[in-house]
């Protein structure tokens, strides 16, 4: 997060005080930290890589000339696509997908979930996907794989979630939770831990538990995930399952007004929402909340 607009927002909520109650990815994943597995009942990574059946052969890399190992086809590969030239890339980067880089597995899958240069198949990206997640699942958060493999499983997770049509590939929401949980505590991947919460609090693939949504919606926060810190602003706003913690709840939505993109319109609403409800004292509270936080992000 830029810190001058949080400064901006430190200024509006000046201002707000004064005032009467009423109101992707860019081609590298972000690095992760890594915290202990801390249920007795986790599914094993292998296990939880394991994609449903497709059709065999359905990955086949490009016939033609390679690079001298996998690792140079990562790199040709990757130079290829930065100067347009797709299909040379493609039997690179499938090259050193099919020899287990992961790297190449996460980028084809971006490639064929998006469309990015490639005709868009999403079963095929689940494919890839689930590919990366079976063999290198087991991989240590501070490998510099690890934050392609963690991405993968929230990918996964998406995929599980809402079935991709006319595929073998139907709803799951408990298949969905366990991906979540697996990136959310193996490698603390703040997007696991954000979807983590929501589906804690949508009760959607298990019971619902606020407390367990508050607990990872507030590790997600904290790493400046700002889909986390608006819900978690705004269960805390209501008391929303958990205790109300109306000042704590505004300075999380004052964080996530600053980094919502344009098309996220619920998160300015929560914000504005609870602007006009907080009380003066609340409005100061969660004023000097960000003062705080700002001069731990500069120290």
């Amino acid at each position: 997060m830029r810190t001058s607009k949080v400064v901006a927002s430190a200024a509006l909520m000046g201002l707000a005080l004064g005032l009467s109650p009423a109101a992707s990815f860019d081609g590298n994943p972000s690095p992760t930290v890594a915290v202990p597995l801390t249920s007795p009942n986790a599914p094993a990574a292998s296990d939880l890589g394991r994609a449903t059946a497709l059709p065999p052969g359905s990955i086949a890399p490009l016939e033609g000339a390679r690079p001298s190992t996998p690792l140079d086809a990562l790199r040709s590969g990757t130079q290829d696509l930065r100067a347009g030239h797709t299909a040379q890339a493609l039997g690179e980067l499938e090259y050193a997908a099919a020899q287990g880089v992961a790297a190449a597995q996460w980028k084809l899958g971006r490639m064929y979930a998006s469309g990015d240069g490639v005709e868009k198949n999403t079963l095929r990206a689940f494919e890839y996907f689930s590919r990366l997640t079976k063999q290198h699942g087991d991989d240590a958060p501070g490998t510099p794989q690890a934050r392609y493999v963690a991405n993968a499983f929230v990918e996964l997770g998406q995929y599980y979630l809402e079935g991709i049509p006319n595929s073998p590939i139907t709803a799951d929401p408990e298949r969905a939770r366990e991906m979540y949980w697996y990136a959310a505590s193996y490698f603390a991947d703040r997007d696991a831990q954000y979807y983590l919460g929501r589906l804690y609090l949508d009760h959607n693939g298990g019971a619902r538990d606020p407390r367990q949504a508050a607990k990872w919606l507030g590790l997600a926060a904290k790493k400046g995930q700002p889909q986390a810190q608006a819900l978690l602003g705004a269960i805390l706003f209501r008391g929303d399952g958990i205790a109300r913690r109306a000042a704590l709840g505004l300075f999380w939505l004052t964080l996530a007004k600053d980094s919502a993109e344009p098309h996220e319109a619920w998160i300015n609403e929560s914000y504005a929402n609870a602007v006009a409800q907080a009380t003066d004292a609340e409005r100061t509270m969660a004023y000097n909340y960000l003062e705080s936080w700002l001069r731990g992000r500069r120290e």
